[in-house]
């Protein structure tokens, strides 16, 4: 006899009825059980910089081979890549990779690491835990690019081979993911706070949107709550909005408000902060926190100069946060 069943991989908790899906598209109820539509099906790859994940702590000028299906757990309204979030599969074409393939594939093409992203990995689950389990096994390191929607028990499945998650911290309120995500906040904060306390290193991007997340002083709260949960050494990248998506109507974020961003969270007491997709020179650079001197410097996804020497700042020999 056919039934319901309900999802326990993200906070939405979708009950699905027979023949039908949750609410990212992809985790459908064929009457015995739910399966994943896109499992073993990227409807994207991509040899990227692991900079433009972004993560600028694990090995600075490498390789991540880069994988994403169809669907996503939330709707953002400035989602960037919506054209593959918020179809279905069959709307979309996709490579026949499974986890195996990936592998090889990362291997062949001289990558360090394997990245699930674009979209929103969280939905395609066990696609991407079976990836990493591979993936670790071979050597290469994993990143989690996401949202950070994700229940708790999965997320404690899957933490131990992510190596590096980039989790994008959408705004700081409750209200601003649910009038603008159809999320909440606090699955994402216990995600990060999680990962950071789980050997994973933890970079977080903060998409700074005109009128909607720009306050100021909700940054420093937000900032001050980094502080406290995951370390003043935890990255943050301030970036950028375009209008695109459904919030064509709003102008792109100034400038100065994200170079004002980055300067509150400094003050604040954090010491890796970058401005994201601004294409500047020196607030792109990592800088050691004890003498504050450059240990990186990078301009966009290319790296300029590294003097640092397995971890440590090669001017006054510190510790700096990171998998180098």
């Amino acid at each position: 006899m056919s039934k319901s069943f309900q999802c326990q991989i993200c906070p939405n908790y979708c009950k699905i009825s027979p023949g039908k899906r949750g609410i990212c598209g992809i985790r459908y109820n064929n009457g015995k059980k739910l399966v994943l539509l896109t499992y073993g099906k990227a409807c994207a790859v991509n040899i990227d910089p692991i900079e433009k994940k972004p993560i600028y702590h694990m090995m600075p000028g490498s390789l991540s081979f880069s994988i994403a299906t169809t669907g996503c757990c939330l709707k953002c309204l400035c989602c960037q890549n919506w054209t593959i979030s918020q179809c279905l599969p069959e709307e979309a074409g996709s490579y026949n990779l499974p986890p195996e393939a990936v592998v090889q594939q990362a291997i062949k093409k001289g990558c360090k690491s394997i990245a699930y992203t674009y979209t929103e990995p969280t939905v395609f689950y066990e696609y991407m835990l079976d990836t990493a389990i591979i993936a670790k096994s071979k050597g290469l390191k994993n990143v989690y690019v996401t949202s950070g929607y994700i229940n708790m028990e999965p997320l404690k499945k899957l933490t131990p081979y992510i190596d590096a998650a980039n989790i994008d911290l959408k705004g700081f309120s409750n209200d601003f993911y649910k009038n603008y995500c159809s999320g909440t906040l606090k699955p994402v904060l216990d995600t990060i706070k999680y990962m950071a306390e789980n050997n994973t290193l933890v970079e977080i991007t903060n998409l700074i949107i005109p009128t909607l997340n720009d306050d100021m002083k909700t940054i420093k709260k937000m900032c001050e709550w980094i502080i406290k949960n995951t370390g003043n050494q935890t990255p943050i990248h301030f970036s950028r909005f375009h209008p695109m998506y459904k919030l064509k109507n709003l102008p792109p974020t100034p400038p100065e408000t994200i170079l004002n961003a980055r300067k509150i969270a400094l003050e604040t007491g954090l010491k890796h902060v970058y401005a994201g997709n601004l294409r500047v020179m020196k607030e792109g650079f990592t800088y050691c926190p004890s003498c504050g001197k450059a240990v990186i410097e990078r301009f966009g996804y290319t790296i300029l100069k590294n003097n640092l020497t397995n971890g440590k700042c090669n001017f006054c020999k510190s510790k700096v946060k990171g998998v180098w």
